[in-house]
């Protein structure tokens, strides 16, 4: 794929326990704003924009994140990927991430919204370091059809790979397609509309945070299910089916609030997008 819609590189490093951008370089529909510091802890955290407002037939984009050793950084975007129709190729977007030593990631993009027709794949791929950490979240929500249909969109593949020291750790694919799927059926969205998903890649893992994490969240409601795995190497995965966005995003809220304060002694930033 050599003919990108959008292009976007950025490198950040730690300056004095600051974390500065080191190289940046956007091309075509993908963008970056000026970093913004919402506290005093060093941390950078960069707003990613799409001037078109959304993904159309054919879109390709391409991002390359490197955190150097010790970097501390926030990736969001300022406002939910939309997917529209795409009747003669599908959308696509692949990331890679490199995290030196020491460093931490945050990458929680807004909701992936899917319209009617829509067809998208992503693959994002993290290459860490041992001692680097990782957070990173994404929720997929049905848009809007007009039949009402909650699976209206034609394909979504999403492919998460997370290598350590060279070797593949975590490998994490969705593919959900709603005319060759039983979308309500047991294993896949099992009667609910919304998807989320969190993958934590941290040495402070450990099987009592699980379960303070698991313990966190109101078993007795009905209006969610989800999941807790341990990986096999320090970190974890959870999955969350849900009839809202509202609802994924308040549990996923409440585990990054944990992992700031215990991982790294602050509150997470609040990601205004207004």
């Amino acid at each position: 794929m050599e003919d990108w819609t959008g292009i976007l590189k950025l490198d950040v490093e730690d300056r004095k326990g600051k974390t500065v951008a080191k190289n940046v370089y956007f091309q075509g529909a993908f963008k970056v704003m000026r970093p913004v510091y919402h506290d005093d802890s060093g941390q950078a955290c960069y707003y990613l924009l799409n001037p078109g407002g959304g993904y159309l037939d054919g879109d390709r984009y391409r991002m390359q994140i490197t955190l150097e050793k010790d970097a501390k950084l926030t990736i969001t975007t300022q406002s939910a990927t939309k997917i529209y129709k795409t009747p003669k190729s599908y959308a696509y977007q692949e990331t890679d991430v490199f995290l030196k030593e020491g460093s931490y990631l945050e990458y929680i993009p807004d909701p992936l919204i899917a319209y009617r027709h829509a067809r998208y794949k992503q693959k994002n791929v993290f290459r860490l370091e041992k001692g680097a950490t990782l957070f990173y979240s994404d929720i997929i929500t049905p848009g809007w059809s007009p039949e009402g249909e909650s699976f209206s969109y034609d394909l979504l593949q999403l492919i998460n790979e997370v290598y350590i020291d060279n070797e593949l750790v975590v490998y994490d694919h969705i593919k959900l397609h709603p005319k060759n799927q039983k979308m309500i059926a047991l294993g896949l969205m099992e009667g609910f509309s919304h998807l989320g998903s969190i993958i934590v890649i941290g040495e402070h893992t450990s099987n009592e945070l699980l379960d303070r994490l698991y313990q966190d969240i109101h078993t007795d409601r009905h209006d969610y299910m989800m999941g807790i795995s341990l990986l096999p190497v320090s970190g974890f995965t959870v999955r969350v089916l849900a009839h809202s966005t509202q609802t994924i995003e308040g549990i996923f809220a409440d585990y990054h609030h944990m992992i700031s304060e215990e991982w790294f002694k602050k509150k997470p930033s609040f990601l205004r997008k207004y």
